[in-house]
């Protein structure tokens, strides 16, 4: 019986999207990400509204449309950061854009409907990774069947099977009849194709013989009949157990045994591009695979590698299509979130050149940000209620430049506020995945225990504030720059030294980074 289509989706629907409360939201982002918390707030409401517009009848879901939010702050401050651990958070379709990669329609490059076209593939793999979840018990049943087939009839050994069966018969009609062709020369019969012709006359020859003849005396086959009858006759394959062969199966004990298997080898992607191409949403590559045929091949792997091999292939046959792809569309309509970075850099200055595509890109974003439809290669998609997220610095334009049509389709703004000296300390040391632990991981494998102090936090804090100060202002990624330089002699020798702790102090890092830092021009190539 199939399920309600209705009933498929919503269960889609709130698989896809986790039931977070906006705190609970900024908790988990607390935990990677230091600071922002107007934009943490502001993320976290959107998703919410998300799950609560689910709850609404049809009638009245259909009219809440989403508030888009736009972000702005200079950059390491976290814009990125925030959306790409919400992706990971919500296991809702996102997708992140560059506004820069896209050209207005008629220019060499590609539009904005693309990235529509890209939020549907990633919808199609998280659909395809919940229907795969349902049907990966009867999968491996299916597994199961096949790898008792391939043990109980080895392809690998069907050659020399069928070798050592051929010499079997042989030999026991060269123990029957005899090996002399010689006899039948001056028969009737010349045409040695007309098998049934000699058969008969066979017969009738033998049918004279009484069976007290010595076999070798009796009348042989001609060879080449003889080898006819070798290749038209079955053999029978001894008697396989197979509840048995299951039973050592599921203990393990074939793991290591080997089996070939038959792999469809598919064609190679097509990589069609050029200008005007980009529109063109046609399925080249399954347009290709239905015309060229079907090339398979054949593997020798072990059970152990074959089950894995069978398990894609049972779960891809088990798999509908159609099914995955309209569940997909509907969850891109609900529930996708596009993040749109560098929008400021669409923003057209009074020069000629570029400007022109840049004008342009911003009134094509404008239908889709508010609602459109799009033609992709699963069918239809409607914008209506796909979550815009857009992020700039904004150092050379303010968000005003913006078309006012494209600044009225982002009613949430939010400012990112630039670090402090405290807020490198605590990216050093609090989130879980702290740049202070990260390096002591890849040092412990090296046998070497390295240790920060407080102080050397601090001392670090300072230099990556100074440094953005005096030069140019790259936010916590400053922080990347100093730490490579205060560990690099380190981690050079780090293989050679002698095993043990490494404690970093103040002492130890002003040593490193005073004379870079102070040094501004030095400090520019540097740090």
């Amino acid at each position: 019986m199939n399920p309600d289509p209705a009933q498929a989706e919503k269960v889609t629907r709130e698989t896809a999207l986790r039931e977070l409360t906006p705190r609970e939201v900024v908790a988990e982002l607390d935990r990677y990400i230091v600071g922002q918390n107007a934009a943490k707030r502001a993320v976290a409401i959107a998703v919410r509204n998300r799950w609560r517009r689910q709850q609404l009848p049809a009638e009245l879901r259909r009219e809440v449309a989403p508030k888009n939010i736009l972000r702005i702050g200079p950059t390491g401050v976290g814009k990125t950061e925030i959306a790409r651990r919400l992706a990971r958070l919500t296991n809702a379709p996102f997708i992140k854009v560059e506004a820069t990669k896209y050209t207005e329609v008629g220019y060499y490059g590609r539009d904005v409907e693309s990235m529509v076209r890209e939020l549907v593939e990633n919808a199609i793999g998280i659909v395809r990774a919940n229907e795969r979840r349902n049907v990966e018990d009867l999968a491996r049943e299916r597994v199961v069947e096949r790898l008792l087939d391939l043990l109980s009839h080895p392809a690998g050994e069907d050659d020399d099977d069928d070798e050592a069966d051929d010499a079997e018969i042989a030999a026991e009609i060269e123990r029957e009849f005899g090996t002399d062709s010689d006899l039948y020369e001056d028969e009737d019969v010349d045409d040695e194709d007309d098998t049934d012709a000699y058969v008969e006359r066979f017969d009738e020859r033998r049918a004279a013989e009484t069976s007290d003849v010595d076999p070798a005396e009796k009348t042989p086959l001609p060879d080449w009949l003889r080898e006819e009858l070798i290749s038209d006759q079955p053999v029978a394959s001894p008697p396989v157990d197979r509840e048995a062969l299951r039973a050592k199966l599921l203990a393990g004990e074939f793991e290591k045994d080997y089996v070939e298997l038959r792999v469809e080898q598919k064609p190679m992607p097509v990589m069609m591009g050029g200008m005007g191409m980009d529109h063109m949403d046609v399925d080249f590559q399954g347009m290709l695979e239905k015309l060229l045929p079907k090339q398979n091949l054949r593997r020798r792997v072990t059970v152990a590698e074959a089950r894995h091999i069978l398990f894609d292939q049972e779960c891809d046959a088990l798999l509908d299509p159609e099914k995955v792809n309209a569940l997909a569309i509907d969850l891109a309509e609900n529930l996708g979130i596009v993040f749109i970075d560098e929008i400021d850099k669409v923003v057209a200055s009074d020069g000629k050149g570029a400007d022109v595509s840049r004008q342009g890109v911003q009134r094509d974003l404008l239908p889709i940000v508010e609602w459109t439809t799009i033609q992709t290669r699963y069918g239809y998609v409607r914008t209506d209620h796909v979550l815009f997220v857009a992020a700039g610095a904004f150092h050379k334009n303010k968000p005003s430049d913006l078309m006012p049509e494209l600044q009225g389709r982002f009613p949430i703004r939010v400012e990112l506020n630039d670090l402090t000296k405290h807020d490198f300390m605590r990216i050093l040391t609090e989130p879980q995945n702290s740049l202070t632990s990260q390096y002591s991981a890849l040092l412990a494998t090296e046998g070497i225990t390295l240790e920060f102090t407080p102080d050397a936090v601090e001392t670090l804090a300072t230099f990556a504030f100074q440094v953005n100060q005096s030069t140019q202002n790259i936010g916590a990624r400053r922080l990347y720059t100093i730490l490579e330089r205060l560990l690099e002699d380190l981690s050079f020798e780090a293989p050679d030294r002698e095993k043990g702790k490494v404690v970093i102090d103040a002492a130890y890092v002003s040593e490193r980074l005073k004379a870079v830092a102070d040094d501004e021009d030095l400090s520019k190539f540097i740090l």
